[in-house]
């Protein structure tokens, strides 16, 4: 596990978004990404877009796999995560929304949507770099606490917790859904290389359970630690319960050109 400290929560979005792009420039033929919702990765898709922009970056082609969507709200919602994808993803950066795909939240038989969803996963070959957000509580995608380390897309219901951490993109915590579909671990574990990004105190805890406690279902992003190509991206606040954190910091400085990213 690459543990990168950043001075700013922009520089976590500069930082992940070159990383996420040396990837996709080293893969032979159209990339496939994986992308998150939430606050979080915000600035990653606001540094892409700008290497889009300036034409060191070309994304036309790739394909994009979401990790999660909710289960109950209306086609067309602004909160679904379609939309939100939509918004701050397909358009930004120029992606054929042919290419874009969210799991099935409004499938007339949810027990298909998650086999359906790894079917096509799997047709696209793979996906070469998943950008992953963490919850407060340690969940990635939405696999909430004690979820099991293998699992693969299925419906989920959600933490209370989660839905009031996301009550503020609706009127009342009643809007939130109680349930979703969400690639599993295991699904997550699959990508070729992942990026974890996670900006301010409110993730400390987390991140330094993920990083540097047990691998645990209790803290789902802690199976990234068997992971043999995850990069962790994250702010001086959200680092400030990490045990090595000058030791990352150093390990970054000593990095020879060859392996920078950024």
């Amino acid at each position: 596990m690459e543990v990168v400290i950043c001075p700013s929560e922009s520089a976590v979005g500069e930082v992940a978004a070159a990383k996420i792009a040396q990837v996709a420039q080293a893969v032979p033929g159209a990339p496939v990404l994986g992308v998150a919702t939430g606050s979080s990765p915000l600035g990653v898709y606001r540094a892409l877009a700008e290497l889009v922009a300036a034409g060191r970056l070309q994304l036309g082609e790739a394909h994009v796999f979401a990790l999660d969507e909710y289960v109950g709200l209306p086609p067309g919602h602004p909160e679904s995560y379609a939309e939100v994808i939509r918004r701050t993803v397909t358009e930004p950066l120029g992606l054929d929304p042919a290419r874009v795909h969210v799991p099935n939240g409004f499938a007339d038989d949810l027990s298909t949507a998650g086999a359906a969803y790894e079917d096509a996963i799997s047709a696209a070959g793979g996906v070469d770099v998943q950008l992953l957000g963490v919850g407060a509580n340690g969940h990635v995608g939405f696999n909430e606490p004690t979820s099991s380390l293998g699992s693969r897309t299925r419906v989920k219901t959600l933490a209370r917790k989660t839905r009031e951490d996301n009550a503020r993109f609706f009127d009342s915590l009643d809007q939130v859904p109680m349930h979703c579909v969400t690639q599993g671990l295991g699904t997550i574990m699959d990508a070729r290389h992942v990026v974890l990004v996670a900006q301010g105190a409110g993730k400390a805890e987390a991140i330094a359970a993920i990083v540097e406690g047990p691998v645990t279902a209790l803290w789902p992003g802690s199976v990234l630690q068997f992971h043999p190509r995850a990069t962790i991206v994250i702010d001086e606040p959200a680092a400030s319960r990490l045990k090595l954190a000058d030791y990352y910091r150093e390990t970054d400085a000593a990095k020879p050109d060859w392996q920078r990213f950024a």
